[in-house]
């Protein structure tokens, strides 16, 4: 998929005003025939390590699930975890590359009747190995696809972030109620051992009340364009690193204080003269207020030297992530007085089997879904009054959905 094209109607959503004008003069938006995107494939990346003999479907009510887009995280990461996971399998691809659908869909054992291209997806409907699609597609793509796989009677992951606007989000939870479908946002830091103990630790108030909140996911990009890489992209990526990688910043912020924030101040930059911020953000910060009187500040970079933290401080002590929501190796302390306690919850890869587990179990067992289309709608609105914010230079104050105060 090259990245480059996207629909008028997504323009007006994602960016509106001069975002979307910023992106149409560029010359690289175009329309397809039915006015929606058009999706292209790319070759195989460096480094794949496909799997010398196919993988086992597992359990006999394995939730069969189609991959949508056959990137670099979904070759190197989640579709080598569905042999780890109990109750879900790799059923099915889809790809604009016949060569990568090819040597794919042979080293994880997918029948060619289950290996689509981007044109014959809507076929998928027909096929009743398949149960579920994981849409790993770039973030601007995520709202039509959602949206195509429900029509075709398919229940839905789809990764972070959910969509690149609020509007997004509402149409895609409207298309899986109206199909009666499950739809789960792949936040992984929620089955994250670390993670899910520092939800434990901080709602049992480890660290005293709660005063401060610090995040920062930041890594120095290397040199790339909008036309070499969607994540620069705007009509793709959205404001960029924020929606990329500081959301998990933005995540940590909200499950670790258990709040939504009562208001948001925020600034961003981009130097000029730079192709990589053509029509992305170098950095986004912002800093919320909770209605508890606790404080949360929050940085994210394509633009500064390697950090992933997260530090939740109270009053008696303090939880300090670093790495904080790593693939591995992440680390956790908390420091009360002159104690200090390391933790060791578990090992981090068992994120992504977990995740797709839980998301079966929604699919088989009707389970409720704990990463659902709400939470992403919710992260959205924020997303959203942080640019407001920045784009204004005044404080947003805010409802506790996350909608804006009038």
């Amino acid at each position: 998929m090259t990245g480059n094209w996207i629909s008028r109607r997504r323009l007006m959503e994602i960016g509106g005003g001069a975002a979307a004008a910023a992106v149409m003069l560029s010359g690289r938006a175009a329309l397809g025939q039915a006015g929606g995107p058009i999706v292209e494939g790319q070759p195989m990346p460096d480094g794949v390590d496909l799997p010398e003999t196919p993988p086992s479907p597992g359990r006999s009510d394995s939730v069969g699930v189609a991959v949508i887009g056959l990137g670099g995280f979904a070759l190197n990461q989640m579709m080598p975890r569905f042999d780890q996971a109990k109750r879900a399998h790799v059923a099915g691809l889809v790809s604009g590359n016949p060569d990568k659908l090819k040597r794919v869909g042979d080293a994880y054992g997918v029948p060619t009747k289950s290996r689509y291209s981007y044109d014959e997806f809507d076929e998928i409907a027909s096929n009743p190995d398949i149960e579920a699609v994981y849409i790993a597609l770039p973030s601007g793509l995520h709202a039509d696809w959602t949206e195509r796989a429900f029509a075709a009677g398919k229940h839905v992951l789809c990764e972070k972030p959910m969509a690149l606007s609020s509007a997004e989000c509402e149409r895609m939870i409207a298309a899986s109620q109206r199909a009666n479908r499950k739809l789960m946002i792949a936040y992984r830091c929620h089955f994250e051992p670390y993670n899910m103990k520092a939800m434990e630790l901080m709602k049992q108030q480890a660290a005293g009340q709660l005063r401060t909140i610090r995040t920062e996911q930041s890594y120095r990009m290397g040199p790339t364009s909008p036309s070499e890489n969607w994540r620069v992209n705007r009509a793709l990526a959205g404001g960029g690193p924020l929606e990329d990688y500081g959301i998990y910043g933005l995540q940590a912020a909200l499950y670790l204080s258990g709040e939504m924030p009562e208001s948001i101040t925020a600034a961003t930059f981009r130097p000029s003269g730079d192709p990589r911020f053509a029509e992305i953000f170098a950095h986004v910060a912002s800093q919320w207020r909770f209605p508890s009187g606790a404080v949360a500040q929050l940085a994210t970079s394509y633009d500064a030297a390697n950090l992933n933290a997260v530090s939740a401080r109270g009053r008696t002590g303090a939880l300090l992530m670093q790495p904080a929501t790593n693939y591995s190796g992440n680390n956790m302390v908390l420091e009360t007085g002159n104690d200090r306690q390391e933790f060791t919850p578990g090992n981090s890869t068992v994120q992504f089997a977990r995740q797709i587990d839980h998301f079966a179990e929604a699919v088989r067992d009707g389970t409720p879904i704990r990463t659902p289309g709400e939470m992403g709608l919710r992260d959205l609105r924020l997303i959203e009054a942080i640019y407001a914010s920045a784009d204004t230079g005044r404080t947003v104050m805010l409802n506790p959905d996350g909608t804006r105060k009038s």
